[in-house]
């Protein structure tokens, strides 16, 4: 029996249309993933099956006694609970179970008190009642077990854990944690629950990097019914085996993950082409037959039946290509080699010390991924290098010609809800032209008189988009951005993605997306116990050795020598041989030497660099002096002027031009060691 069924649903707002005559079953074992653009209809849907939206037409049928759990995206918890409480009584019956219970051994109580005082005759009475509250008192006992084997603190605990929850937040009510931890909350309680069918829209939008990846296996284990939406493309694909997909030409159905759901897709696209090619070659011969033989009388009875072929003929409707957003950047101005650096940087908030003693150096057009627990701060560490926050000690400092742009997740909360889409983008750079705007917001879904709508009307995701075209109309060469890819759906999370790759300038992220980082980040940073430490390599190589680390193995190559070499073991015989020692020696030479050649160039780049901010200020107090009229009474003076501002420009162009060569090489030396 289907746990869920669609009959005919039909379900519209205002002139749009989300659903019509919807046919759906939902099976017991079903994994499915929703997709489709924001504001296509997916969260509608889980709505209507969680029983807070009502269709404008057909039924959704509901296996009876269904144990249902609906995680939306936007939280209202009340209640002050501890936490551990929180979930273990969030299973229904549960309080009811043990209030009856309660109940039933008061009034078993009475009874024996009261026979204790009764006659012969009304004693009896009294233990045949006894008998029946022993009988009642003895299913719920065994139902109570039930729920104690199967909804135990232990496992409430578990869940917990794996959702990032600390042993000493077990026990803290509801109320003193933020909105993100408030989701978790209420998502353990989902898990713990066990429900037939489990509606999940963005379980991940709060959760970090571990805790993504421990629910990602829970939910591997989950032996029930779930829907899924979830911009996390990996995720997805970890998860589903069935794909719900709202297309431009209606609700769709395919079997097998989000790779599987783009290759059907794909194929029925090509059939759809080809079909309609033959089909068209058909017609175009039909037609031709038609025109050149109507009027022969001995091929009237050819004719006319081509012309009934011709009318039969069925049409071929190709899909409509789903518009998805798209952004290419200009290419940036150029900056110093280093884009931003982290002197003994320190944040505390009161008593609680986040960071400290934090040095790093970002270097020109590095993609950082900044990863880890929610909590251990590295969304402050972003926010302070946008200048959002001050730094409790050290100090931060940009680059040459550095002009950063910062966009974090609330942002978008902090748009004027009475401006226009139009407006707001606008104002970010009131040097753009009309066309250049309204460009921006086409690439970003936002079109004719769509940039016209109040932002105040928008959807999570739409607000998203604006806030990110805001800082995308003039974004600078450093970006800094925390979470960019929440409240964004599948596909739009993949082109920016695709638009972030194809970026000159310097990009430093915050994302729990594996996906995300994965494609993007050249280096990461893991930030944990009030310092980050920096690996130079892919999401992959870094998990890679991190694994290694927690398991006790050695995370390097060159930490295994060191051990080996301790132990004596045959190994370390082997490497001790002649050739290879002489290898060794010439390899570390080699290495000393392309240190040496890295600094030289590094000294040298810094050298220029200082020269030309100098140069710089020279010619701006130059140029300030031409620009006043009086300075031309004194020819000899305003000769000399020129003079001197030519002078200088061609000794700027020179100095720029062997600041480039050198920062060129510096890159070579940098990739080679």
């Amino acid at each position: 029996m289907s746990l869920a069924v669609f009959d005919d649903v039909s379900l519209h707002f205002g002139k749009k249309t989300i659903v019509d005559e919807l046919d759906l079953r939902l099976g017991n074992d079903d994994r499915i993933g929703l997709i489709g653009p924001n504001g296509s209809g997916k969260t509608s849907l889980l709505r209507m099956l969680a029983g807070e939206q009502a269709p404008d037409g057909g039924r959704v049928h509901l296996r009876g006694g269904l144990r249902l759990g609906y995680l939306p995206q936007d939280i209202e918890l009340s209640g002050n609970k501890p936490l551990l409480e929180h979930v273990v009584s969030s299973v229904q019956g549960r309080d009811g179970l043990e209030a009856s219970v309660r109940e039933a051994e008061a009034e078993l109580a009475r009874a024996q008190e009261q026979a204790a005082e009764a006659s012969d005759e009304a004693r009896a009475a009294l233990d045949e009642r006894m008998m029946e509250i022993a009988e009642q008192l003895s299913d719920l006992h065994e139902r109570t077990a039930h729920y104690e084997m199967h909804y135990t603190e232990h496992e409430a605990t578990r869940i917990l854990a794996g959702l990032g929850f600390a042993t000493s937040d077990l026990t803290r009510p509801l109320t003193e944690f933020s909105g993100g931890w408030k989701m978790r909350a209420v998502l353990a309680s989902l898990l713990f629950q066990q429900p037939d069918l489990l509606l999940l829209d963005e379980p991940t939008n709060h959760l970090d990097m571990p805790s993504v990846a421990w629910l990602s296996a829970f939910l591997k284990a989950f032996d029930r019914a779930f829907i899924l939406i979830c911009h996390d493309r990996e995720f997805l694909n970890e998860q589903i085996r069935r794909v719900i997909s709202f297309e431009p030409e209606g609700v769709r159905q395919y079997t097998g993950n989000y790779e599987k759901y783009l290759e059907q897709r794909a194929e029925e696209e090509v059939i759809l082409e080809n079909k309609a090619k033959n089909l068209a070659r058909e017609r175009e011969q039909a037609e031709r037959f038609i025109n050149r033989f109507r009027a022969q009388a001995n091929k009237a009875k050819a004719v006319q039946s081509r012309i009934k072929a011709l009318a039969k003929m069925e049409s071929v409707e190709l899909y409509q290509k789903r518009k998805v957003m798209r952004f290419r950047f200009p290419p940036c101005a150029r900056c110093g080699a280093e884009a931003i650096t982290l002197r003994s940087v320190g944040k505390a908030y009161d008593d609680l010390q986040v960071l400290s003693g934090v040095d790093l150096a970002v270097r020109r057009g590095e993609k950082i991924g900044i990863i880890r627990v929610n909590g251990a701060g590295k969304t402050t560490l972003l926010r302070m290098m946008a200048g959002e926050i001050p730094v409790s000690s050290g100090e931060i400092e940009l680059g040459h010609n550095v002009k950063a742009g910062y966009y974090a997740q609330h942002h978008a909360d902090t748009l004027h809800p009475d401006d226009t889409i139009y407006d707001t983008v606008y104002r970010e750079d009131e040097d753009s032209s009309i066309t250049r705007v309204r460009t921006i917001l086409g690439a970003f879904l936002f079109s004719d008189d769509d940039v016209d709508k109040k932002v105040g009307v928008l959807s999570g995701g739409e607000r998203a988009r604006v806030a990110l075209a805001k800082l995308l109309i003039n974004p600078g060469n450093l970006l800094m951005m925390d979470e960019p890819t929440n409240h964004l759906d599948l596909a739009s999370s993949e082109a920016l993605a695709e638009s972030l790759e194809s970026y000159d300038g310097t990009l430093i992220f915050v994302s729990h997306n594996r996906a995300f980082v994965r494609r993007l980040a050249t280096k990461i940073w893991n930030v944990a116990d009030g310092s980050v430490e920096t690996y130079p390599g892919t999401l992959d190589e870094y998990m890679d050795s991190y694994t290694k680390r927690e398991d006790g193995q050695p995370a390097a190559a060159s930490e295994t020598a060191s051990a080996d070499e301790d132990a004596g073991t045959p190994a370390a015989r082997k490497r001790g041989s002649r050739a290879e020692e002489k290898a060794r020696k010439r390899a570390e030479a080699e290495a000393r030497n392309a240190r040496k050649s890295v600094g030289k160039l590094e000294r040298e780049v810094a050298k220029l660099e200082s020269a030309i901010e100098a140069l710089e200020a020279t010619q701006k107090e130059r140029s300030d002096q031409l620009a006043d009229p009086d300075v031309y009474a004194d020819k000899a003076r305003s000769g000399e002027l020129i003079t001197a501002f030519k002078d200088g420009q061609a000794e700027l162009e020179k100095l720029q031009g062997r600041w480039e060569r050198a920062l060129t090489e510096l890159e070579a030396a940098n990739a080679e060691q």
